[in-house]
């Protein structure tokens, strides 16, 4: 099943994202590997694509898990959660309809 994980971040989180952003892409491309990954990225924190110093207010990730404990596990395993980026982490159960 798919669950959707979606991360908030702490106030002033971009330095702390630049640090983990390796191990945390390095992640969500084995999921994608995988064949398990839907779609990931983050909520930049101004309405636009690129918003340089802004940030970003957290994250999504959709993704295929056996389980939501399973879910949740990889969840707080993410670099992103160790490096402190974010303030808290919510999973849930998604099924994908459209395109």
């Amino acid at each position: 099943m798919y669950y959707a994980i979606i991360s908030y971040d702490v106030e002033g989180s971009l330095p702390l994202r630049r640090q983990a952003r390796a191990a945390h892409l390095e992640r969500l491309e084995r999921l994608r590997d995988e064949g398990r990954l839907l779609s990931a990225g983050p909520f930049p924190a101004v309405d636009t694509p690129s918003p340089g110093e802004a940030g970003f207010r957290g994250s999504l990730v959709i993704a295929e898990f056996d389980s939501l404990e399973a879910a949740q596990a990889w969840a707080e395993a993410d670099p992103y959660v160790a490096a402190g980026v974010y303030e808290r982490v919510h999973v849930e159960p998604f099924k994908p309809v459209l395109p």
